[in-house]
């Protein structure tokens, strides 16, 4: 009888510490044991794109694309990888190189709150995002933001069609003239006026383009101007064609 409860005792043991070695084995496995706590909760994204990825490295798919100042919500650390939770509300990791740890306690503001507060005419999604775009680009240079015009953005999203119908690229039309002349044709004052147009596959690369050419540049950033007209038309020829007009009042 003894011999049995000292062969129970031992089979106990035995298999107390076989799931020892195993628990040890998978939290090595899968990197619990490099998992920290932080004393912030917040952060923002400090290089123009980042991946959010689904895993902590690099080899993980990308599950969303993080922009320049954007707010997460920072809930631990695996290795070199932050958890985070975006202001989509997607919950992935980022490299604790792209992203400065912050101790402002405030939920992070989406692009589309932002664009409200600029103005309240109906933009596409597209026109959303290039508008919040060029005013974080403005906010950088200690610029105001620039608001929209309903009859500059009529006179924007008339030019971009044209663009495209008419399947040229200039800014002198050869239906409406020069932006000067569309703008005198539909009443809209001015101090000052500009036009910038693209033809690219995305939003933010057509803004990257902008940003390269100094002429394109000087209008995003000229502090002459407070208000914007954005038309975008999809193009067969470059995917989305562009205009934003820029008008000091």
């Amino acid at each position: 009888m003894k011999n049995c409860l000292s062969n129970n005792k031992i089979v106990l043991i035995l298999t107390f510490i076989i799931l020892v070695l195993l628990v040890s084995l998978f939290a090595t496995c899968f990197g619990m044991e490099d998992y920290q706590t932080l004393d912030f909760s917040f952060g923002i994204v400090n290089t123009d794109y980042l991946n959010m990825r689904s895993g902590a490295g690099i080899n993980y798919d990308s599950i969303d694309l993080l922009k320049k100042n954007e707010y997460v919500r920072v809930y631990g650390k695996i290795g070199e990888w932050y958890i985070i939770q975006n202001e989509e509300n997607k919950i992935g990791t980022a490299n604790v190189k792209y992203i400065t740890p912050t101790s402002e306690q405030k939920a992070p503001v989406s692009n589309t709150e932002t664009i409200n507060e600029v103005s309240n005419t109906n933009l596409t999604s597209d026109e959303s995002e290039l508008l919040s775009l060029i005013n974080m680009e403005r906010q950088k240079n200690n610029l105001s933001n620039l608001e929209i015009d309903e009859n500059l953005q009529n006179v924007a999203r008339l030019k971009a069609q044209d663009l495209v119908e008419n399947n040229y690229f200039s800014h002198i039309s050869p239906v409406y003239g020069t932006p000067f002349e569309m703008l005198k044709k539909h009443s809209i004052a001015y101090k000052t006026a500009s036009e910038n147009i693209a033809g690219n596959t995305s939003v933010s690369s057509a803004l990257d383009s902008w940003l390269k050419s100094e002429d394109h540049k000087k209008n995003i950033l000229s502090n002459d101007y407070n208000y914007t007209g954005i038309g975008i038309v999809d193009s067969i020829a470059y995917g989305k064609i562009i205009v934003e007009l820029f008008v000091g009042k």
